[in-house]
């Protein structure tokens, strides 16, 4: 099955993983947990537990409008929607959702709430898709 895989402080990236729930476990290190917050045929699979375990923030989650409704700790999977189960990702959506995500992002909380910056560092700046530029 053909995803996109999306770790902290790193673009996403296609993976071949198999369609198993033990391969899943494995990928988001842990119980997974599905989301579908985007009318594609897309589900975003993390770890269920993530936050309570203490995972690093690794991306937020907008809507329409670009305002935050949510956070998702530790690595996470981007898969497609098959008839009865998870499936392989078309190239369009694998395009779409990589730059939807391809900005790392840092979290940090103050007194009025989660600041949300672009992860940024002094040897890379990032850009769409995979490509990083010096």
């Amino acid at each position: 099955m053909k995803i996109l895989r999306v770790e902290q402080y790193k673009p996403p990236f296609v993976k071949e993983i198999d369609p198993g729930l033990e391969s899943l476990q494995s990928e988001v290190e842990g119980t997974v947990q599905a989301i579908y917050p985007y009318a594609d045929p897309v589900a975003i699979l993390c770890n269920d537990d993530g936050k309570l375990l203490g995972m690093e923030l690794n991306r937020a989650l907008r809507d329409d409008d670009g305002e935050i409704f949510d956070a998702i700790a530790g690595p996470f999977l981007i898969v497609g929607l098959g008839d009865e189960d998870f499936d392989s990702l078309s190239d369009e959506m694998i395009e779409k959702y990589r730059d939807i995500f391809a900005q790392p992002e840092v979290f940090i909380r103050t007194n009025s709430g989660l600041l949300v910056l672009p992860y940024v560092t002094d040897e890379f700046t990032f850009s769409s898709g995979d490509e990083m530029e010096r």
